[in-house]
C-alpha cells in the first residue's frame, strides 16, 4: 500500500509511511490482535497497520496529530479518531472512557520524538496492558541493553524498571516512503507486575546524574549527590555508571527515596 499522491509526508511531524505488506504482517502477528479488545494506535498515518488491526479488532482507537489524515480517518465504520498531539493525551482517562482497565497501546513513533513518548506512557503504565512499537533501531538497542555496554544508559534504566522489553523484529529502511536514513526494530514492552517500590522522580534524578559523565567513575558524580541527599548507606562508588544493574539502581532510588527513620 503506498501513501497516494496527494499526501505528501511532512517531516515537521517525522512522518515515514511503511509500506511493506510483508513487515506489516510479522507486525500484526506480533501484536496479535483479538477481536473487541481495546488497542490504541498512536500515528495511523495512512493506515497501513490500521486497517489489519481493524479487520481483526472491530474497532480501534487512534491518535493522529496531522489534522488531514485525521480528517480522512474519520467516518470508517468501527474508528475512534482523537486528534491531538499524543504527549496531550491521558492515557488513564482514554481507558476510562473506554470502559476498560487497560489499554494496548501500538503504533509506528515519530523518530524525532519517540524518547518523550516513552516517557509520556510511563506517566499511564497502570493503565497500559502492553505496548508495542516502531522505532530507530538504535533506540531499542538502548531500551533492551545490559549493563556494561555502550547502549545501557539512562534511557534503560528507566524503562526496564517499569518494562520488560525485546526486540521483536527488524524494520530495514526500504520498507517506508520515503525511506528514513536510519534502520527500524519493533519492540514488545510489557509492564511489570510488580515493580520496585520507589520515588520515579528520584530515580530520575539519580539516573541522570549517574550517566552525566559516563566515563568517571561514580565517586565524582553520584557520590556528591548522594552526599546532598544524606544517604548514608553502603553503595559502591568505584565504578562507571554502565556497571551498575537495574536491580541496584531501584534499590538505591528506593533507600534514597525512604523518609528518614
Amino acid at each position: 500500500m503506498k501513501p497516494p499522491a496527494q499526501h505528501i509526508a511532512r517531516k515537521r511531524f517525522g512522518q515515514n509511511f511503511l509500506v511493506d505488506d510483508g513487515i506489516i504482517d510479522n507486525i500484526v502477528r506480533a501484536i496479535g490482535p483479538q477481536p473487541g479488545q481495546p488497542v490504541v494506535e498512536i500515528g495511523p498515518g495512512l493506515m497501513a497497520l490500521t486497517q489489519p488491526l481493524l479487520e481483526r479488532l472491530g474497532q480501534l482507537t487512534v491518535i493522529e496529530l496531522d489534522r488531514d489524515l485525521a480528517a480522512r480517518l474519520r467516518g470508517r465504520q468501527g474508528l475512534k479518531v482523537v486528534e491531538s498531539d499524543v504527549l496531550k493525551v491521558d492515557f488513564t482517562a482514554l481507558a476510562a472512557e473506554l470502559g476498560v482497565p487497560r489499554l494496548r497501546v501500538v503504533g509506528n513513533l515519530p523518530y524525532n520524538i519517540s524518547s518523550p513518548i516513552l516517557f509520556h506512557l510511563l506517566d499511564h503504565v497502570d493503565a497500559v496492558q502492553d505496548q508495542h512499537f516502531m522505532l530507530q533501531k538504535e533506540v531499542i538497542d538502548r531500551m533492551v541493553a545490559q549493563p556494561a555496554t555502550a547502549d545501557y544508559g539512562r534511557l534503560t534504566v528507566m524503562l526496564q524498571w517499569r518494562y520488560a522489553m525485546e526486540n521483536v523484529l527488524f524494520v530495514p529502511p526500504e520498507s517506508f516512503s520515503p525511506p528514513p536514513r536510519v534502520n527500524s526494530a519493533v519492540v514488545r514492552m510489557l509492564p511489570r507486575s510488580a515493580p520496585a517500590r520507589l520515588e520515579r522522580a528520584v530515580l530520575e534524578e539519580l539516573v541522570q546524574v549517574a550517566f552525566s559523565q559516563r566515563r568517571k567513575i561514580l565517586r565524582n558524580t553520584l557520590g556528591r549527590w548522594l552526599e546532598g541527599k544524606g544517604f548514608a548507606g553502603d553503595f559502591d562508588l568505584q565504578r562507571r555508571a554502565e556497571e551498575v544493574s537495574v536491580a541496584e539502581y531501584e534499590t538505591l532510588a528506593a533507600a534514597v527515596s525512604a523518609p528518614p527513620t
